[in-house]
This record gives C-alpha cells, sequence and structure tokens, in this order.
C-alpha cells in the first residue's frame, strides 16, 4: 500500500472548486462525463463510467471532502482528503490519498494529475 500527497493551484475561488468536485453538473462539464455524486456523508459515487467509486464519508462546504475509495476486496479503506485553502491565484488544493493498492498506485498518480487535478486546472484557465 502507498500514499500519495500533493498541493495542486485551481484559478477559482475554493467555493467554485468545491462545487466542482460536488456537484454532478458541474464534474460533468470539466470531465466530460457523467457523475453520480452527492454532497451528503454516507452517500455512494461513482466517476469516470465507474472507473472510481466510494463513498462520501465527510464535508465541510467549500473546505474539505473526504471519501472512501474502493479497490475490490482491499481490507484497508482508501480514503482520499481533499482540503481546499484560499490562494492569491484562486484555490491551493491539498490532497493526500491513502493506502493505494501497490499495482494501482502509478494510475492513480496519473488520474490525479491528468484527468482529475489537470482537467480541472484546464477548465478554469480557459
Amino acid at each position: 500500500m502507498k500514499d500519495f500527497k500533493k498541493y495542486y493551484i485551481i484559478p477559482a475561488p475554493p467555493e467554485d472548486v468545491y462545487l466542482a468536485l460536488t456537484n454532478p453538473n458541474t464534474i460533468h462539464l470539466w470531465s466530460g462525463e457523467e457523475a453520480s455524486m452527492s454532497a451528503e456523508a454516507g452517500s455512494e459515487f461513482s466517476l469516470w463510467e465507474g472507473s472510481i467509486v466510494g463513498k462520501n464519508l465527510e464535508f465541510e462546504e467549500g473546505k474539505k471532502i473526504v471519501q472512501q475509495w474502493y479497490f475490490g476486496d482491499q481490507e484497508q479503506p482508501s480514503i482520499v482528503t481533499i482540503k481546499l485553502h484560499p490562494h492569491n491565484e484562486g484555490t491551493s488544493v491539498e490532497l493526500r490519498h491513502t493506502n493505494i493498492p501497490d499495482e494501482d498506485f502509478e494510475e492513480i498518480v496519473d488520474g490525479w494529475n491528468g484527468m482529475y487535478f489537470g482537467s480541472l486546472i484546464e477548465f478554469y484557465s480557459e
């Protein structure tokens, strides 16, 4: 199991970034994919046609999202914590993803950098 932590700068205010990560219509706008998402703790979610599925654990509006991502029959939960901080260029996103299976690590990191936050940065840079 591996952990991944990284900071991203998104050129939009934290409230907008929060909505972009929790509202299925906004997720569709920047990802180009249908999303099943709710900002309700305990709800299940699905992104990128089911390639990312899990459970929403905690929300702090405009500031924090905590999710459990599912990887098959993995015993230890894989937890994603996204914290949003105001930044002079928009929002500083602090990402921490724990207990990523070794065999999935490179693909997950590539996904965070490219498809997930890469797409979000590109969306707000246009």
